[in-house]
C-alpha cells in the first residue's frame, strides 16, 4: 500500500509555481523564436531588395510605373490625404479610452508602448542605420532610404495595439479585420510610388519583431500557455524569411513594367496578410493583462 501511494505521489504533476513557471518558459520560446524570425526576415529582406543590383532595378521599375499611373490608381487616394501625425494621435487617445474604460491602465500602457516603440525604431534605422546605395537612375527616381515604411509600420502598430487592450476574445477577430487594413495600406503605398514593396514588408517585419519580443518577455513573467512542441517554434523561426524569399523570386520573375507594378500591389497585399497571420499566431494565448493573469494563476493552482 505504502509502495502504490509513493507510485502516485511521483506521478502527480508538480503544482504551484514549479508548473506555472514551465508553462511560462514554453510560451516563451515561441516568442522568441518569432521575434528572432521576424528580424531576420527584415534584415533578409534589406539584404535582397536594396542591397542588391537585381532587387534594386527590379523596385524602381516598379516606382517608375507608379510614378506614370496618375490617377488609375484612385481607390490609393485616401492614403494621399491621411494626415498619419492625427491618425496616430486619434488611436493613442482611443488607447487610452479604452483602456480606463476596461479599468486596465497598465494594458493601456502597454498597448501605448507597443504602438510607439516600432515606430521610432523605424526612424531610427531609416535615418541613421540603413541606407539605399545611389543607382544613378536616369528616370528620376528617389535613391534616398525609404526601408522600412513609416505609412506601413504605423498601420500595423496600430493593429497590434488595438488587438492588445481590446478584450483577449476579440484578439482574433482583431487580426484578421485589421489585417486587411494592414494590406490595403501597404498596396496603396506601392500604387502611389511612395515605398516599394520591400519597404512595405519590412515595415510589417519590424513590427512583429518588436511586439513579439515584448509579449515574450510579458510570457515569462506571467503564466499563459500549456507546453509547445518544437514544431510552432521552427515555424516562427524560419516562415518569415520565407514570405520575404517568396516575394523577391516572384517579383523578379516579372519582366515588364506593368507586370512588375501588378505584382508589387499583389505581393504588398499577400505579404501583410501573411506577416498579420504569422503574428496572430504566438500572440494569441499571451496575457498581456496583469489582472487576468493573476486570475489565470489562481485557477491554475
Amino acid at each position: 500500500m505504502a509502495v502504490i501511494t509513493s507510485e502516485s505521489r511521483t506521478a502527480t504533476p508538480p503544482s504551484g509555481r514549479h508548473a506555472l513557471v514551465t508553462r511560462a518558459a514554453s510560451r516563451t520560446a515561441v516568442l522568441a523564436a518569432a521575434a528572432a524570425g521576424f528580424a531576420l526576415a527584415f534584415v533578409a529582406a534589406y539584404l535582397l531588395f536594396v542591397r542588391t543590383e537585381a532587387g534594386r532595378g527590379v523596385e524602381n521599375g516598379v516606382v517608375r510605373s507608379a510614378q506614370s499611373a496618375g490617377t488609375t490608381v484612385d481607390w490609393a487616394a485616401p492614403l494621399r490625404e491621411t494626415d498619419l501625425v492625427v491618425v496616430l494621435g486619434g488611436v493613442a487617445v482611443l488607447l487610452v479610452v479604452i483602456a480606463l474604460a476596461r479599468r486596465r491602465f497598465t494594458l493601456g500602457v502597454t498597448a501605448l508602448t507597443l504602438l510607439a516603440a516600432p515606430l521610432v525604431v523605424a526612424q531610427l534605422l531609416k535615418l541613421y542605420v540603413l541606407d539605399r546605395p545611389a543607382t544613378g537612375d536616369r528616370f528620376g527616381v528617389a535613391s534616398h532610404n525609404s526601408f522600412p515604411s513609416g505609412h506601413v509600420s504605423a498601420a500595423m502598430a496600430v493593429l497590434v495595439a488595438l488587438a492588445i487592450v481590446l478584450p483577449r476574445r476579440f484578439r482574433r477577430l482583431t487580426f484578421v479585420a485589421g489585417g486587411f487594413g494592414v494590406a490595403w495600406v501597404s498596396a496603396a503605398a506601392v500604387a502611389l510610388g511612395w515605398h516599394r514593396l520591400s519597404d512595405t514588408v519590412g515595415g510589417c517585419l519590424l513590427v512583429a519583431a518588436v511586439t513579439c519580443a515584448g509579449a515574450a518577455v510579458v510570457s515569462a513573467r506571467r503564466p499563459d500557455g500549456d507546453r509547445v512542441p518544437l514544431v510552432p517554434v521552427l515555424c516562427a523561426l524560419l516562415a518569415p524569411a520565407a514570405v520575404v524569399s517568396a516575394g523577391f523570386l516572384v517579383l523578379a520573375t516579372a519582366t515588364s513594367g506593368a507586370a512588375q507594378f501588378v505584382a508589387a500591389m499583389v505581393l504588398a497585399t499577400l505579404s501583410a496578410m501573411a506577416v498579420v497571420l504569422l503574428l496572430a499566431g504566438p500572440l494569441r494565448r499571451v496575457t498581456f493583462d496583469p489582472a487576468e493573469a493573476r486570475v489565470r494563476r489562481r485557477r491554475l493552482r
